[in-house]
This record gives C-alpha cells, structure tokens and sequence, in this order.
C-alpha cells in the first residue's frame, strides 16, 4: 500500500521518517555516492529496513548555490530507482519541482511528491490535481542559486506560514484535497542560522495551517555549524536530536539522510512519554 491509499496520506500514529536517497553528483551531503542506480536502490532498501517509513528519491540537488539540472538527467537518475523501490512495496516520494518529472515519477510507483517551490511552477497544480498524490509544500526565500546570498524577513515564521497558507489555498482551489497536503518551512533554504533558530523555537505555529509538518534538518550546514565538528558521526547524531526536538514542537515527518540513529532517537522519546490517565498525583 502506497502512501496515497493511506487515509489522511500518513500511515499509522506517531512520528514518521522519510529517508533521503540523492541520486546526484552535488547534493551537499551525499552527492555521488549513489549516482549510479544500482548503489542508490540499495540505499533505499537499507533505509526502508532501517525503518524509514517512504524514501525520498531526489535527481537535482537543491543545496545553495546548485546548478539546474535538464528534466531528461533528472529522469534518466530518478525512474529507475523510484521503480526498484515501488516494485519491492517501498513507498517512495519523489523530491522535484517540475511537473513532467511528477507525472513520470507517479507512473513509475511514487506515491508522493515533495516540492522545494510548493507548486508554483507553472501546471505544477494541475498536475498534483490530476495525479490524484500526497504533496509536501516547501517555503524556499529564492532559488538554490540565490536563496544563501542575504535572506531576509520581518517575521520569518510569520511570512512563511502566510507563504504556505496562500500554497494551501491554491491547492484547494485546484481541486487538491487537504488530506493529501503536507508543509515545510523549509530549514536551510533561504534561511541564517537566526532565522533556523526561530523557525525552530516557534514551529508549533504553524500547527494553525491544519496539515501536517514535515521538517528537514539532517545535516545541513547550520547543524555543522552547531556541532562544532567535521565529523559525520557528530553531525549525524546532532541531526537525530534536532529531528527529535522538532517532533516534540509538532512535526509528523522528518526527513533525515541517517535513519536508523533518527529512528532509535524518536522511539526512545516516544517510549518515555506518559500516557494520560486523567488524574493528577
């Protein structure tokens, strides 16, 4: 069963991972490791084992200062490894802004379409509407080209929930269903180390948007910056805390490149919650 025949396009109760698998020679973290699709299916077989529960299958790096890549790359490195996963049962998200690539990715088993640029470029809608999938809407101040020069805003939680408000409303309007809609704000994308922080600190104001939030922290470049080390075992770790803290301010998914320390982080937390029994001590 694939995410869109989940009702309300989430399996399950609790927090969620999605693993990320970057089918690219530049993506900031993993970029060529598993450009070839024979490494990168392996990869998002040893995540969905690890406990991932959709993997993120992306063919154009969005790290700053990243170069466009031509719609038929992006698809000569995504198709074949979003079939690999679909045909195993894995549910898989495609990670793209063009609307050519969506189609193509649903028709070869994705069962989710996750946007940087939240449907706005052009028949991006329409084709969500047609294909009848989940999508996550991203904030994203600029393009990957530009979004790192000088990020600004009055208000940065503010200006990015009215940004993902008006995305939903568009979404609405073109006959996208609110149960298969998610958000992000986009950490890291067009975004200081300020601004993470209070994105951070104040995400449980967009709980007011009414669909569920989706965060990616996993080792981006204010999480080295906070780890205060090169080591990746350090950063990986910092990353799964960070994904930890963003659930207990309201996320249902994070999006993370190292599952299984993420995971074993969330069920910890999950385990040490108590249950409500309606009396006080």
């Amino acid at each position: 069963m694939g995410i869109a025949d989940v009702p309300g396009l989430l399996p399950g109760e609790g927090p969620l991972v999605m693993g990320i698998v970057n089918v690219t020679p530049d993506s900031f973290s993993d970029g060529g490791r598993y450009l070839k699709a024979v490494d990168a299916i392996a990869r998002g077989r040893e995540l969905a084992a690890q406990g991932a529960a959709f993997v993120d299958v992306g063919g154009e790096s969005t790290r700053p200062g990243a170069p466009a890549v031509a719609a038929q790359q992006e698809l000569s490195r995504v198709l074949p490894v979003i079939e690999a996963l679909a045909a195993e049962g894995i549910p898989v998200s495609i990670d793209t802004s063009k609307p050519a690539i969506m189609r193509a990715a649903v028709e070869a088993g994705a069962c989710l379409v996750n946007d940087v640029c939240a449907l706005t470029e052009p028949d991006a809608l329409e084709t969500i509407a047609d294909l009848g999938v989940g999508v996550c809407l991203m904030h994203m101040q600029g393009n990957p080209c530009t979004m790192q020069q000088a990020p600004t805003y009055d208000d940065v939680t503010g200006e990015i929930n009215a940004f993902l408000a008006s995305r939903i409303t568009a979404c609405l309007a073109a006959g996208i269903n609110r149960s298969k809609l998610l958000v992000d704000p986009g950490f890291g994308f067009g975004k200081t180390l300020e601004h993470n922080y209070t994105l951070m600190r104040e995400l449980p104001r967009f709980h007011d948007l009414g669909v569920p939030i989706l965060v990616g922290l996993s080792r981006k470049g204010f999480v080295r910056v906070l780890a205060q080390a090169e080591h990746e075992e350090s950063v990986a770790q910092l990353s799964a805390l960070l994904a930890v803290l963003a659930v207990e301010r309201g996320a249902r998914v994070v999006r993370v490149h190292d599952v299984e320390i993420t995971r074993r982080f969330l069920d910890t937390w999950v385990a040490l919650q108590l249950p409500n029994s309606g009396t006080s001590s």
